[in-house]
């Protein structure tokens, strides 16, 4: 908002902030102006799809980080208007479902692959818990450099049903293991406030080492952290790991993703091996798809196996293409074919679906 609100400064284009836990006051009187028209553009979370929302005119929504909102979170939104708005989908991994919907034709991708100039591309490494010691050297390398450390754990506190890391365990011998750093914590189940006045101590530098859960997993920006370690990375998606890894790179300096873990599957071992020989969000996604298998399109699970007896989305990709060109055809004024006998097809899918063909063009 606060970068909107400068770009805007002298364009006359009004933008107004809605968050869930905004004072009523203000949330009040921003939902007026959205409502009356007066406000241009709204910036905002899942607050936006409450039903207490509503707008004079909605004519395009974009959408960020899309895999954080549900199928039909998303289709509340669109719903806002009567005249369908324009949708811009925005991720750095697109999830399957969303790729499906991209092999059918149904979404147009333009894909932004270049990174911002001077930065250099995250070298990523699996490691082995056998050597602690030699990550450890490594992250102390880095310190000694001035670069700072995320270290993320897929558990905030120990549990008696996993063994598995967890953050606040590991802050406390991550702080006894580098006693001339300072260390800290943040996870999901703090207070927003304290949340973010350790994010503001770690980007200003006075934190060294930051244990984290997924909570920084977007909207994060530290142009000084270097080092991400993820720790039980077998344990996280490919989705997650690739925007956890996201985290780094953002400045001058070399960065590095080390996904330290164990994985006791092939598939585990195999999305590991995905994330250190690609960075290209596009290969990630389909690998994650054959791994996992589309979404219903027509249905609002996000992964999962496809409705299709015989087809494959994989292996049947170009069969798929060619039905995806046939049906525009059917549905194009060249098309010969008895104009009754196309709306009863279009009647019969529309039957055949229910209320899922709407959620179709949701994205």
């Amino acid at each position: 908002m606060k970068t909107a609100a400068k770009l805007l400064e002298e364009t006359g284009i009004k933008a107004d902030l809605i968050l869930g836990g905004a004072a009523t006051k203000d949330k009040k009187a921003a939902l007026e102006r959205l409502k009356t028209g007066e406000t241009d553009i709204v910036i905002g979370t899942h607050a936006i799809i409450q039903e207490t929302v509503e707008f004079k005119n909605l004519g395009l929504a974009v959408i960020d980080e899309q895999h954080r909102f549900g199928v039909m979170q998303r289709a509340a939104l669109l719903g806002k208007s009567e005249i369908k708005p324009h949708v811009l989908i925005m991720t750095a991994t697109p999830i399957p479902r969303t790729l499906a919907m991209t092999v059918y034709g149904d979404t147009d991708v333009s894909v932004i692959d270049e990174l911002p100039p001077g930065r250099k591309p995250v070298k990523t490494v699996l490691f082995s818990g056998a050597n602690r010691d030699k990550l450890y050297n490594f992250m102390e390398e880095r310190l000694k450099e001035g670069g700072q450390i995320y270290m993320v754990y897929p558990l905030v506190d120990v549990s008696e049903k996993v063994d598995l890391k967890s953050a606040i365990e590991s802050e406390k011998e991550t702080a006894l293991r580098f006693p001339g750093y300072k260390t800290a914590i943040v996870h999901g189940q703090m207070k927003k406030e304290e949340r973010a006045a350790i994010m503001a101590d770690f980007k200003e530098k006075k934190i060294d080492i930051l244990a984290a859960t997924t909570v920084i997993e977007v909207g994060i920006d530290i142009p000084n952290a270097s080092v991400m370690v993820i720790e039980h990375a077998e344990r996280f998606g490919l989705s997650q790991l690739h925007q956890l890894r996201g985290r780094v790179g953002r400045g001058d300096r070399q960065s590095y993703c080390i996904l330290a873990g164990e994985p006791g599957t092939e598939d585990g071992f195999k999305r590991l091996s995905v994330m250190a020989s690609t960075s290209d969000g596009f290969k990630i996604a389909e690998e994650d798809l054959a791994l996992r298998g589309p979404g219903e399109f027509l249905g609002t699970r996000q992964h999962g196996l496809p409705e299709f007896r015989l087809a494959n989305l994989i292996t049947d990709r170009k069969i798929l293409e060619s039905a995806r060109q046939a049906a525009e055809w059917l549905l194009s004024a060249n098309c010969d074919m008895d104009h009754i006998k196309v709306s009863e097809t279009i009647d019969n899918i529309k039957h055949k679906s229910g209320r899922n063909y709407d959620l179709i063009n949701i994205g």
